[in-house]
C-alpha cells in the first residue's frame, strides 16, 4: 500500500487518525489504543512510513491490531492458548550434557522457576531430556489464572514473548518486573547461543535470530508502554 496521508494525529479517545480519518484494523475496527504512551508510539510508526507501508516495520501497530481483532472478541480463549506453554515450559527441560551447558541452564533458568514457585505457590517437575513430563494440575491451574487475568492488550504483548521463548514462566516474570527483558532473552536463546559458540552461525540462522529478536523486543516495548500510561520515566 502506498502512503496516502499527510498528517497523523491522536484524538481524545486515543484513536489514530490519518488526515482526520480513523485508522482501521484489518477487521475494520478503529485503531484505538488504551494508553496515551502506546497511542503516541503507534502514531510514530505511521509518521515514519515512507512511500509505501511495510507492516514488518510497524510491529506495535500489528500487536494492537491483534489485540483488537483477535483477542478482544474472546480473551479467555486466547489466554488459554498461551497458558498451554506451561505444560512444557522450556525452563523445565534440561540438557543431560555437556556439563557447561547443564551449568548455564541452571544459572539462568533456576532463578526464574524459583521466583514462580514463590509467586504462585506452585511446584515444577524438572527433567533432563526431551521426553514430556506432566506438570502438577495445581501448577497449571494457577498459571492459567495468572494469564487469564491479563487484558487483551497485555495478552497481545505477551504472545510473542511466550512463543519465542517457549516459556510462560519467563514471560510472566518479565511482565511482573521480576526479570529484565535481557535476562528473559538470554534464557530463551541459551541453547542456541551455546551451540553457536561451538559451531558458529550461518546466514539463515542469523536472519532467523534477528527476526525473533525484533518480534521479542516489540512485545517487550508494547508491554512497557501499557504499564507506563503517561510515557514518563
Amino acid at each position: 500500500m502506498k502512503r496516502f496521508w499527510t498528517t497523523v494525529a491522536i484524538d481524545s479517545d486515543h484513536v489514530i487518525r490519518l488526515d482526520g480519518k480513523p485508522v482501521r484494523t484489518p477487521g475494520r475496527r478503529p485503531l484505538t489504543l488504551p494508553q496515551p504512551a502506546l497511542a503516541e508510539a503507534v502514531a510514530d510508526e505511521w509518521r515514519a512510513v515512507g512511500d509505501t507501508v511495510d507492516p514488518r516495520l510497524m510491529t506495535l501497530t500489528g500487536l494492537a491490531n491483534a489485540a483488537i481483532d483477535r483477542i478482544e472478541p474472546d480473551p479467555s480463549a486466547f489466554a488459554a492458548g498461551l497458558a498451554v506453554f506451561a505444560e512444557s515450559d522450556l525452563l523445565c527441560y534440561r540438557a543431560e550434557s555437556p556439563p557447561a551447558l547443564v551449568e548455564r541452564q541452571a544459572a539462568l533458568w533456576d532463578p526464574l522457576l524459583d521466583w514462580a514457585r514463590i509467586r504462585y505457590d506452585v511446584h515444577f517437575e524438572v527433567t533432563a531430556g526431551i521426553m514430556h513430563r506432566p506438570q502438577p494440575p495445581a501448577t497449571l491451574a494457577r498459571l492459567r489464572d495468572a494469564v487469564a487475568a491479563r487484558s487483551a492488550f497485555e495478552l497481545a504483548g505477551l504472545s510473542p514473548i511466550v512463543t519465542i521463548s517457549g516459556s510462560l514462566v519467563a514471560a510472566l516474570a518479565l511482565v511482573e518486573h521480576a526479570a529484565t527483558a535481557e535476562a528473559v532473552w538470554r534464557a530463551a536463546e541459551l541453547d542456541e547461543d551455546f551451540q553457536a559458540e561451538q559451531w558458529g552461525r550461518d546466514p539463515l540462522s542469523e536472519a532467523a535470530l534477528e527476526s525473533r529478536r525484533r518480534d521479542f523486543d516489540a512485545g517487550v516495548r508494547f508491554l512497557g508502554l501499557l504499564q507506563n500510561p503517561s510515557g514518563s520515566a
